[in-house]
């Protein structure tokens, strides 16, 4: 499952046409998931499709972050990450300052949907996607043609403007937000939630770079998004 070397891949597309078919079609996913609604389950089939095509298109496992004698690495990294912010969430969920924060009404749910939303929903239809999508696919077609850090800038900034369409209602959902910078749609939360995206893009980037493997970045992520949705229950229960 490794693959072959990265030097000996046969790269049967132009690595810049690569690049700007994987940017086209993560356009379209995106205008699909905020515009159509389409469903999460959704995700792990763009997920392989975009798999699929850098495969076709001459990148090894290993350059897409899916080699498996760095699968140990990415692990340790993810595990590593979600500790650290498990324990950051939870002493910003019982401090009442900082509490408003994870009072997010799209995840103000009973315990099982909370549940299945945290462990099924973010990593399934979120986490998987973004990972695949921008630190593996998008990733290892830029590497064939840029330097490390130009791929780790450019995947992080595009993985900000992701988050534009979601950011629209991010203020009405999310307290925190709506009494610090205003409400949803507002021009102060998009450019807030796109930069704070791309630094995100940025440490997820690099926890890839680093443990070589996607893996890492994809417990950054769930850890992010998932364990926000639990102790947002604790939160709102607090209050």
């Amino acid at each position: 499952m490794t693959g072959a070397p990265t030097g000996t891949a046969v790269h049967r597309v132009p690595a810049v046409v690569a690049t700007a078919v994987v940017v086209v079609a993560l356009v379209a996913m995106n205008l699909a998931e905020h515009l159509l609604s389409a469903p999460w389950w959704l995700g792990p089939v763009e997920a392989a499709a975009l798999l699929a095509f850098a495969r076709f298109t001459g990148s090894t496992w290993a350059d897409l972050g899916l080699a498996r004698e760095r699968w140990a690495s990415g692990a340790r990294w993810g595990l590593g990450v979600i500790a650290v912010v498990a324990v950051v969430y939870a002493v910003a969920v019982l401090l009442p300052a900082t509490r408003v924060a994870f009072q997010d009404s799209r995840y103000h749910l009973p315990l099982g949907r909370a549940l299945f939303t945290a462990f099924v929903v973010i990593p399934l239809g979120t986490v998987v996607l973004e990972e695949i999508a921008f630190r593996s696919v998008l990733w290892a077609v830029l590497a064939r043609q840029f330097r490390t850090w130009v791929v780790l800038a450019t995947t992080s900034v595009l993985f900000g403007l992701w988050h534009i369409l979601p950011s629209l209602h991010l203020g009405t959902a999310n307290r925190g937000v709506s009494e610090t910078i205003g409400g949803g749609g507002s021009a102060l939360v998009v450019v807030a939630t796109v930069a704070f995206t791309t630094l995100g893009g940025l440490v997820f980037g690099e926890l890839r770079r680093r443990s070589g493997s996607v893996l890492a970045p994809m417990g950054a992520h769930w850890a992010t998004n998932g364990l926000g949705v639990l102790l947002g229950l604790l939160a709102w229960h607090l209050s």
